[in-house]
């Protein structure tokens, strides 16, 4: 299920002209990076072109997305913990999601919502609280 949100600011992003690296850590402490084509994006329908969710579900990471990827839930919480400063900025409609969130971070960003630049890489951490994970034992 993909789309867009008709009812939220939209985001502003600037998509990547060269291959970087997002490394997820899962909350095993699993690291598995993915190397991110510029040129494949968008690797699905879901969340923006280019986001952390579009890359990860690519990759077949299965990340948490109840809504869709529309940024109208907080399932797709993700921690940065490296490059945010490559990322898009998050919209009022991200960050009130994001309150919804458990335990959020100043790092704290929505899977679906935040389009890295290609600038820098990227470390990843996928809150264990996220339910796909957890109910699906990885």
């Amino acid at each position: 299920m993909g789309g867009t949100n008709p009812y939220i600011e939209k985001a502003e992003v600037e998509l990547p002209t060269k291959p970087y690296t997002v490394t997820f850590v899962t909350p095993d402490q699993k690291r598995v990076p993915v190397q991110v084509d510029p040129g494949k994006i968008p690797y699905g329908p879901t969340g923006l072109p280019g986001s952390l969710l579009d890359i990860a579900l690519g990759a077949g990471i299965d990340l948490e997305h109840a809504c869709g990827g529309v940024c109208a839930c907080s399932t797709c919480h993700l921690i940065v913990k490296e490059g945010l400063q490559s990322c898009n900025e998050a919209t009022d409609d991200e960050n009130d999601q994001l309150d919804e969130a458990p335990a959020i971070t100043l790092q704290s960003r929505l899977g679906c919502q935040c389009v890295p630049n290609g600038t820098m890489d990227l470390v990843v951490e996928v809150p264990a609280l996220n339910k796909n994970l957890v109910k699906e034992g990885h």
